[in-house]
C-alpha cells in the first residue's frame, strides 16, 4: 500500500497527466520535507522525511495565494504584512531564475483589469483539464469553524482591495485567482512544479480553485513554503494550542497528504548558489 507521503515522493518524480515538456537545462536540487504513515493500520506513525528533488526553474511557477492589503481578522494582517517583508526578496530572486510568479489575491481582479498581467492569464490558450487523480485526504488537525481569527472582536467581513503593496508586480508576471485560467498558463508554458506562498494554509492555499487540492488531482507537483504561510487558527478552538502551533500542525498535515514543503532559505541558497 503506498501512504499519502510515498504518493507525494512518486509525484514529484513523475508528475501525472501533463505532456511532455521541451528538455531544458538547469535543474537546481531544493531539499524538502514530508510526512510518511510507516505502517498504514496505526495512524500515530507518521514520520517526517527529509529528501532533495529537482526544480527546473523555467517549468516552475510561484502562486502568491491571497496576500491582501488588508484581512478581515486583524491579526491576520498583522502576520500578512510580516510574510510579504520575507516574501518579497525570494520573488525578486526567483523571477531572475526564471520562475513565472502568479499574483493571486482572490475577489480582486476589478483592480487589475487590462494590466499585462491579468490579460496574459485571460489570453492563455484553454486547454481540457486531465481527468482528476484520486488522492488521500485526511480530516484538518485544528477546528477553524469559527473563523479562525485569534484577535478579538472582529468580525468576518470583505476587507481587502487588492494584493499588499509590499509585493511587487513585475514584468512578465501572471494575474489570476481562476484555477482553469492558471491551468491554461501553466500548460502554455510546460510547468509542472508550483511553489504556494501566501495565505492560509488551512483554508485558501488548499482549497482554492487554484489550491493545492485542485492543482494535485490535476497532476502539478505542489511544494508549499512553509515559513512563507500561516493559519486561519484561533487558540480558543481544538485543538488549544498556540497561534504558531496550530499553523505547524496544518503544514504538517499538508506534508502528509498535498505535498513536501520548503523555506525561503532553501530557495534562496538554491536560486544563488555559491561561487
Amino acid at each position: 500500500m503506498k501512504t499519502a507521503a510515498a504518493l507525494t515522493m512518486l509525484a514529484l518524480l513523475a508528475p501525472a497527466n501533463l505532456p511532455a515538456a521541451p528538455s531544458s537545462s538547469g535543474a537546481i536540487s531544493i531539499a524538502l520535507r514530508a510526512r510518511m504513515q510507516a505502517f498504514p493500520a496505526d495512524p500515530n506513525s507518521w514520520q517526517e522525511v527529509n529528501f532533495t528533488a529537482p526544480i527546473i526553474p523555467q517549468h516552475t511557477a510561484i502562486i502568491i495565494t491571497d496576500m491582501w492589503d488588508q484581512h478581515w481578522c486583524h491579526g491576520a494582517t498583522h502576520r500578512v504584512g510580516l510574510i510579504a517583508e520575507k516574501m518579497e526578496p525570494v520573488l525578486q530572486a526567483a523571477r531572475r531564475a526564471g520562475i513565472l510568479i502568479i499574483h493571486a489575491p482572490s475577489d480582486t481582479m476589478d483592480v487589475y483589469a487590462n494590466t499585462p498581467g491579468r490579460i496574459a492569464a485571460q489570453n492563455a490558450p484553454a486547454v481540457d483539464t486531465p481527468t482528476e487523480l484520486k488522492l488521500p485526504d485526511g480530516a484538518l488537525p485544528i477546528d477553524d469553524r469559527d473563523g479562525g481569527c485569534d484577535t478579538p472582536g472582529d468580525k468576518e467581513h470583505r476587507a481587502w482591495k487588492s494584493e499588499i503593496s509590499t509585493l511587487k508586480i513585475a514584468p512578465g508576471d501572471v494575474i489570476s485567482d481562476n484555477g482553469r485560467e492558471i491551468y491554461n498558463v501553466l500548460r502554455a508554458r510546460h510547468i509542472d512544479t508550483i511553489l504556494y506562498m501566501g495565505v492560509h494554509a488551512n483554508m485558501c492555499i488548499l482549497n482554492r480553485t487554484f489550491g493545492m487540492r485542485q492543482m494535485s488531482k490535476w497532476g502539478m507537483r505542489c511544494i508549499l513554503v512553509r515559513d512563507l504561510t500561516d493559519a486561519m487558527y484561533n487558540p480558543a478552538s481544538r485543538p488549544f494550542v498556540s497561534h504558531a502551533a496550530g499553523t505547524e500542525m496544518v503544514i504538517e498535515f499538508i506534508e502528509q497528504y498535498w505535498g513536501p514543503t520548503t523555506t525561503s532559505a532553501t530557495l534562496l541558497a538554491a536560486f544563488h548558489p555559491p561561487k
